[in-house]
C-alpha cells in the first residue's frame, strides 16, 4: 500500500493537492484525526486498496501531534509513507482567510487572525519537516495542481534534488533548504530587448552565457551542491531544495535553476520550478 499524507496550515492549499491525488485515483479520506489513522490504514489494506491520501492538520487537535511516531509505526507495517506539508507565510494566510470570510479551525472567540495563524504554526512544529515541504505563497492554483502531480511521479526511493528560482521582490521560499543570492550578476532586466523574456528564453541564455561572473557563480554552486550532495543522501533526505534568487526572479535565478538541472539530471532524481514564472 501506498499512503500520502497532507499536512499544513490552514489556507496553505491542502483542499487542492487532496483533489489532485483524488483525481490521480487515490482513495482520500479528509481530516481524519492523527490517533485513527493505523486503524484506517489496516481496515484499508484488508479491503484491498493500495493507494490511499489522508489529509490530518491542527483540526484534529493535539492528536496531529502524536504523527511522528504513528508514521513510523505504520512503515514498519510495509507501507509506502511519504508527507507533503504545505505552507505559506503568515501575512499570505491571514489575507486568503480574511478575502474568503472563512473562520480559521482554532478561532475561539479570543486570538485574533494571526494569533491563530501563529498558534497552529507552533502546533505544526514538530511535523513540519518530516516530508516534502512546498511553499504556496506565491502560487496560484494552477501551479501548486502542478507542482502536487510532479510529486506524485517522483521515485521516492531516490533523493529528489529541487533547483527552484524566486524573486527576493516576494521573499525567500519557506521550503528552501540552501538559498543562493544571485542579484550580483548582471541583470538582463535593464536591457530593453532581454527586459521582458525570462531565463529560459536563448537571447537572455545567450547573454548570460557570455558573462564571466554568470559562470563562475554556476560553477560555485555546483561544486558545493556536488560536494556536499552526499551527505544529504547518507542522512537519509528524500529532498533538497536548492533556492537561486535574484531580484523579481525572471531572469538570472531562472537561468542558473535550469543550467543546475540539466546538470544535475544525469546523475540525481531532479526537478526545477520557477516560483515567479508560475502567475
Amino acid at each position: 500500500m501506498q499512503l500520502f499524507l497532507i499536512s499544513g496550515l490552514s489556507g496553505s492549499g491542502k483542499s487542492i493537492a487532496l483533489k489532485v491525488l483524488e483525481d490521480s485515483g487515490y482513495y482520500c479520506v479528509d481530516n481524519l484525526p492523527a490517533d485513527l489513522l493505523a486503524a484506517l490504514v489496516e481496515h484499508l489494506q484488508r479491503a484491498g486498496y493500495r493507494n490511499i491520501a489522508v489529509s490530518i492538520d491542527v483540526r484534529s487537535a493535539n492528536s496531529v501531534q502524536r504523527l511522528p511516531p504513528l508514521l513510523q509505526q505504520i512503515k514498519q507495517q510495509g507501507v509506502d509513507v511519504h508527507v507533503l506539508f504545505l505552507d505559506a507565510q503568515s501575512d499570505t494566510l491571514v489575507k486568503r482567510f480574511s478575502e474568503t470570510r472563512r473562520l480559521h479551525p482554532l478561532s475561539d472567540g479570543v486570538r485574533t487572525l494571526p494569533e491563530c495563524v501563529s498558534y497552529e504554526r507552533e502546533l505544526l512544529a514538530e511535523i513540519s519537516d518530516i516530508g516534502h515541504h512546498i511553499d504556496t505563497t506565491e502560487l496560484n492554483a494552477n501551479a501548486l495542481r502542478a507542482w502536487i502531480k510532479q510529486f506524485i511521479k517522483l521515485d521516492r526511493a531516490r533523493l529528489t534534488l529541487l533547483f527552484q528560482s524566486f524573486g527576493f521582490k516576494q521573499g525567500i521560499p519557506l521550503d528552501a533548504d540552501l538559498v543562493f543570492d544571485v542579484r550580483c550578476l548582471p541583470n538582463p532586466h535593464y536591457n530593453p530587448v532581454l527586459q521582458p523574456l525570462t531565463g529560459r528564453d536563448t537571447a537572455v541564455i545567450e547573454f548570460l552565457d557570455n558573462t564571466p561572473g554568470a559562470q563562475d557563480m554556476f560553477s560555485d554552486i555546483r561544486d558545493f551542491v556536488e560536494r556536499w550532495l552526499p551527505s544529504f543522501v547518507a542522512d537519509n533526505r528524500s529532498y533538497l531544495t536548492v533556492a537561486i534568487g535574484c531580484t523579481g526572479g525572471q531572469h538570472r535565478s531562472v537561468y542558473l535553476a535550469e543550467k543546475l538541472a540539466q546538470y544535475f539530471e544525469h546523475q540525481q532524481q531532479v526537478l526545477v520550478r520557477h516560483r515567479e514564472l508560475t502567475q
